[in-house]
């Protein structure tokens, strides 16, 4: 108790700084016990003590500012999807594990012993069942579980805003939805964001490595060897009758067909025996020291990177080319490189070689490093586009097998189905039919700086279609309708055509708060060993627990 009076030495850094209590009267509450480190915005407290003492973490203004813009977020989400008639659906949390995607979290059942319920990966099949039920719209912000490594944007339980509509095209998921990401940045951040582009998913690879491709900046892909049978498939313009003009990169990797090159027969074998020869243009770089190159050179060549050298060409302020490979090429050759990627006085060339896949990813590692060196990836800037037209399924080289590169729910292009009615899965499970990897999914993933905030695909509706898609992912028809069957019934009882998105929620806080970790937007978080620090999680439990759940440990 006391007077408020003006205070002396004034605080212009918190709203209350221009006066004080002139106390007469104190009652203690609680005593407190000194922190374990400072509660303030600049703290001394490492990760594992702030996430060990959360409770106090918790107490920092930046950590509040972090969760406060996380509610803003759920509310806008909620504000914007009401605004067009969806309905917010809870699903079921203990569900039935199924084999596709990552591990499951199981739970076991004591009044079923020996059987487990699952956490949901994501509520895919219930919102289908929604839609199949005469529920036009729905979302859901919902906890999803998925047992995986974790990394800083990876958290064993994270959260989705989930959607699903009946009787629509991609086209009306993506302007739904677009809609949906520029009311949050106008609503949230203040930014007004333009209409998105679209890119192919091949158009991706090519010119930038990876299907998630951070567009702030260019240093796309220049390759100076590639053969006409490993381009990408030489499909017809899918979308030739849906808004051209907002395909990006339209002439690109979906129609490239001829040979390039400009590198091989020269006595240099790293490039004579390449699949692909590829490099990025550093824009103003050439004035990179031996030091900065070498760098460069152990960047690459990391294990989790796992390219086996670099060559780099400088372009000197006459415009003549000097390169790593030099007795090897020619002043002509180096010449021709430096118009193949448009090179001016002052440019640096980084040049990967080797198996084309595996060569792409290495220099997708390069680009992103050399944007981030280069003062390019600036966080206050929001570049976000479509990736559409994935292929439906990607060969597991380890398991000789199929995968769905989304879900096995994802439906193929109508115009693609006859691929999948005249092929079918070798016998010889060591032979790959690449028949099947022309078959388009009607599917598509929203990213923004690099990052995949969204994803999703017009769904199968067809118990027909259905069964041949899980014939290609190698269920027997007996293991289909042992994990899926309720939803195979489901579509005989007038499913409509539906789709949807779900968007990674926790991804974008930290997008929208500038940060690269999706635990500082997690009011409780678990380390990257997958613990809660806090209340000591997983642990032990009882003997008696376990015999109750007639579960015995080695």
């Amino acid at each position: 108790t006391g007077q408020v009076i003006e205070r002396f030495s004034k605080n212009d850094k918190i709203p209350t700084g221009a006066i004080e209590v002139k106390v007469t009267k104190l009652d203690v509450l609680n005593p407190a016990k000194l922190p374990p480190f400072l509660i303030e915005d600049e703290t001394d407290g490492g990760d594992d003590l702030r996430m060990k003492y959360r409770y106090l973490d918790l107490r920092r203004t930046p950590v509040r500012r972090n969760l406060e813009l996380r509610h803003r977020m759920m509310r806008e989400t909620r504000n914007y999807l009401d605004s067009l008639n969806f309905i917010e659906v809870e699903t079921p949390v203990l569900i039935k594990s199924t084999p596709e995607g990552a591990r499951d979290f199981v739970v076991p059942s004591r009044m079923n012993p020996g059987e487990f319920y699952a956490l949901p990966q994501s509520p895919q099949t219930f919102k289908q069942l929604l839609m199949v039920s005469g529920f036009d719209r729905y979302f859901q912000i919902v906890k999803c579980f998925r047992d995986e490594d974790l990394r800083a944007d990876r958290q064993p339980e994270f959260t989705q805003i989930d959607c699903e509509m009946a009787f629509i095209t991609q086209e009306d998921i993506l302007n739904t939805f677009e809609g949906f990401i520029r009311h949050l940045f106008k609503t949230v951040k203040g930014v007004e964001i333009a209409e998105l582009p679209r890119m192919y998913y091949a158009d991706a690879m090519r010119l930038y490595g990876s299907d998630k491709p951070d567009t702030r900046f260019g240093m796309q892909f220049v390759e100076l060897l590639t053969l006409a049978d490993e381009t990408p498939n030489d499909y017809q313009d899918p979308i030739s009758d849906q808004n051209p003009d907002n395909i990006i990169l339209e002439v690109g990797g979906l129609h490239h067909k001829a040979d390039i090159d400009l590198v091989r027969n020269r006595g240099l074998k790293v490039f004579d025996e390449a699949e692909l020869v590829v490099g990025i243009n550093a824009k103003g770089a050439a004035n990179y020291t031996r030091k900065q190159l070498d760098e460069l050179t152990n960047f690459v060549k990391r294990p989790q990177i796992g390219a086996t050298g670099l060559v780099y060409a400088r372009v000197g302020e006459d415009g003549a080319v000097k390169s790593s490979v030099d007795k090897f090429y020619s002043p002509e050759d180096t010449q021709a490189w430096a118009a193949a990627f448009e090179a001016e006085p002052g440019d640096l060339l980084l040049i990967l070689a080797g198996p084309a896949a595996k060569t792409r990813k290495a220099l997708n590692e390069l680009r992103l490093e050399m944007g981030q060196r280069l003062g390019l990836r600036d966080k206050n800037k929001f570049s976000p586009l479509w990736v559409i037209d994935f292929p439906l399924l990607e060969w597991d080289e380890e398991n000789k097998r199929y995968h769905a590169m989304h879900h096995p729910f994802t439906s193929p292009k109508p115009e693609d189905l006859a691929l999948i009615e005249h092929n079918s899965v070798p016998k010889d499970s060591h032979v790959v039919n690449r028949e099947l990897e022309k078959i388009r999914a009607n599917a598509y993933d929203m990213v923004i700086n690099g990052v995949e905030v969204g994803g999703g695909s017009i769904r199968i509706h067809d118990r027909g279609v259905q069964e041949q898609m899980f014939s290609l992912l190698g269920f027997t028809k007996e293991e289909a309708v042992a994990q899926f069957g309720f939803l195979m019934n489901a579509f005989e009882y007038g499913a409509p055509p539906h789709g949807g998105i779900a968007f990674g929620f926790d991804r974008l806080c930290s997008l929208f708060g500038g940060a690269d970790s999706i635990r500082d937007f997690i009011a409780f978080p678990k380390n990257n060993s997958g613990r809660d620090v806090m209340i000591d999680a997983p642990s032990p439990i009882a003997n008696a627990q376990l015999d109750e759940l007639q579960i015995k440990l080695k």
